[in-house]
């Protein structure tokens, strides 16, 4: 049998392990957790006649303190002691210590971190006999199938090397609107986190991230932030400690088969705007509600998970040109990028026997009840049959109905003459408001 060779590599990578494996660190850090003491968990007769925490203010006591430790992985970018690694590795350490393979170890401090990627950049105090940094590849060349090398340190077992392919890129698992994980089946256990993935030329291609699992081991699917996405939160945490992100004031849903043929375009290419941020970039812009936006400053909007990258790493204050489909036609609008802040984000009733549906007239009431604005307007659901058509799309109790085939309901009667005109076989078209937001559902025979 012929032997496997991979662009120059032999059916061994022990050659390559060896080289860049003096760039893997194992990461320990150690935070103080307050735990409650023996007295907190009953009531104390002399409460009563001396008040509450009476046991601390008389006799000194303090909640008890423990340190709890814990490991995980990360590799040296730079000569002068700046190491890539997870945000969740470092979280609310007090002390992070930093192992070389040779057993030697450093303090580190943390130079910025970012929960929106979970990256964290950390620095060592002491760098000058530091081993040379790893070399950061393209991940943008990765393809399905390409072998790739894990080092990290699972359960705590030092340089540990697995190897696998890249099954998938792209994936969204969930965690965040900036999603674009590198799917391996190369074994990452807990401790494997922050450490970096190779490509078969010993550069790094992402940083294990994640592992999909039931039982809190690996089945062979795990997740890596791509290096080239690294790369720019990585700048912008040396340069400034934390990660600005542009923001243009939409919340935006995926644009499905059927959400497709109601608003006639061909194909699910591109971002549907749900709703806009009143007076927000895109509100003043001129851009709407039930837009698609096709392309954002001269980048195509392949699939929804593509507008959030982009805009974030736009430059604030720029204008930018964003295409969009309106009513079957393209269009384009300038809009302004602004920074995105804390707290923004891109965000007895009539029974349809044919769509599972009872809805209500929206009181003040009702919306105190189900915790709207006093002024919220519209028809509530107020019961959704279990299993019906309005059940399988998404429809659920409280969702306040604005809009049924573009036409405003803001009574019964409203939502029960545009039901007239609707076809099931066609599709009938959505907009309600819920609490996590507004978005656009299709209720369509199947």
């Amino acid at each position: 049998t012929p032997s496997l060779t991979v662009k120059g590599f032999t059916s061994s990578f022990a050659d390559l392990v060896e080289r860049v494996s003096p760039a893997v660190v194992n990461i320990s850090t150690t935070k103080t957790i307050k735990t409650p003491d023996f007295f907190r968990d009953f009531q104390s007769p002399f409460e009563e006649f001396f008040g509450k925490n009476f046991w601390e203010r008389f006799f000194g006591l303090q909640p008890h303190k423990r340190k709890q430790k814990s490991l995980g992985s990360g590799f040296i970018v730079s000569k002068e002691g700046y190491i890539l690694t997870n945000a969740h590795v470092i979280e609310e350490a007090d002390e992070i210590t930093v192992r070389l393979a040779t057993g030697k170890t450093y303090q580190a401090e943390v130079v910025g971190r970012d929960s929106k990627t979970d990256l964290a950049l950390i620095k060592v105090k002491s760098w000058f006999d530091l081993p040379d940094p790893a070399k950061l590849g393209d991940s943008d060349t990765l393809r399905v199938g390409d072998w790739v090398i894990a080092i990290g340190n699972p359960f705590g077992l030092d340089h540990t090397v697995t190897a696998g392919i890249v099954s998938a890129k792209g994936r969204v698992i969930g965690s965040g609107p900036y999603d674009d994980f590198i799917q391996t089946d190369a074994s990452i256990n807990p401790g494997n986190s922050g450490g970096p993935l190779f490509n078969t030329q010993g550069e790094v291609v992402g940083i294990n991230t994640a592992i999909f699992t039931t039982s809190g081991g690996n089945i062979g699917i795990g997740f890596a932030v791509p290096i080239n996405m690294a790369k720019e939160i990585m700048g912008q945490l040396k340069k400034e400690g934390k990660v600005t992100r542009g923001w243009i004031g939409v919340t935006i849903q995926e644009l499905t088969p059927e959400l497709a043929e109601s608003f006639g375009v061909k194909d699910t290419k591109g971002a549907l705007i749900a709703d806009l941020v009143p007076g927000g970039p895109a509100d003043r812009a001129g851009l709407q509600r039930g837009d698609i936006i096709i392309e954002f400053n001269g980048k195509k909007i392949k699939k929804m998970q593509d507008l959030p990258r982009i805009v974030s790493s736009t430059s604030i204050g720029s204008s930018v040109e964003v295409k969009i489909i309106r009513g079957g036609e393209k269009k384009t609008i300038s809009v302004t990028v602004e920074e995105m802040k804390e707290g923004r984000k891109l965000v007895a009733g009539k029974m349809v026997p044919d769509l599972g549906i009872q809805v209500r007239e929206l009181s003040p009431e009702l919306a105190d009840q189900w915790g709207y604005p006093l002024t919220e307007t519209g028809v509530i659901v107020s019961r959704i049959e279990p299993g019906s058509l309005a059940d399988e799309a998404g429809l659920k109790p409280g969702d306040v109905i604005k809009e049924i085939n573009r036409k405003p309901i803001r009574t019964i009667q409203d939502y029960r003459d545009c039901l007239k005109d609707a076809s099931i076989k066609k599709g009938i078209l959505f907009f309600i408001t819920r609490k996590e937001g507004s978005l656009y559902i299709v209720v369509k025979e199947k």
